[in-house]
């Protein structure tokens, strides 16, 4: 059985991402702060007759979330980095403050690869995807921490792709150019096909990043 790992498992566009994949018969595994939530979720998933797994960790505690993705990184078949800080801040936004937005937006998501690359390479396969924004190419100075944080997460996309495309390790970018939402152009349920149609792409198509405009 496959395994899809969720970092930043929430009720929106997470939930859609494991259903969608439990769908397919994927295993979930699922790693976010909120244990009470994680459990509901848990329940959801059991209902695809899937085996579903969670861990408890802030993508932004280094050592914590490098605990959690151990007890997964072995299995796991799609990584999926589903987190940030989503609140709005300005110029003058204190660099503390900064800095812990960005521990989630980014070195978390540098650290679920870093934890999950080395199994992928041994299997010779795998898959690798970010949410990203349109923050990354177009920055709002109201949402300044987020904007930052887009940017170097659609980067750190980018260079993954360019050094494990070889290894065949799809590494893919989804940007949502709006607030996930049902019942809009950004219902979860939709992006989340995206997602899936990124996994199952023949190598020879392999996209680096998808618009949700």
């Amino acid at each position: 059985m496959s395994l899809c790992t969720i970092v930043g498992m929430g009720p929106g566009l997470g939930l859609s991402v494991a259903r969608r994949f439990a769908e397919e018969k994927f295993d979930i595994a699922m790693i976010a702060r909120n244990e009470t939530h994680l459990q509901d979720h848990s329940k959801v998933l059991n209902e695809y007759g899937t085996k579903v797994s969670y861990a408890v960790a802030d993508a932004g505690n280094i050592d914590k979330l490098t605990g959690a993705l151990s007890k997964f990184s072995d299995e796991t078949d799609v990584l999926v980095y589903n987190t940030a800080v989503i609140e709005k801040s300005s110029l003058t936004i204190d660099p503390q403050k900064l800095i812990e937005h960005l521990q989630v937006d980014v070195v978390g998501g540098l650290v679920s690869a870093q934890q999950i690359v080395p199994s992928m390479l041994g299997k010779g396969e795998g898959t690798i995807l970010f949410t990203g924004g349109g923050f990354a190419h177009e920055p709002n100075p109201n949402y300044v921490s987020l904007s930052i944080g887009k940017a170097g997460l659609w980067n750190l996309g980018k260079m993954l792709a360019k050094k494990y495309r070889q290894y065949h390790i799809h590494v893919a970018v989804v940007s949502i150019y709006g607030k996930v939402e049902q019942g809009t152009r950004y219902d979860p349920d939709i992006i989340a096909h995206k997602f899936w149609n990124l996994h199952v792409q023949p190598e020879s198509q392999w996209q680096k990043e998808v618009y949700i405009r």
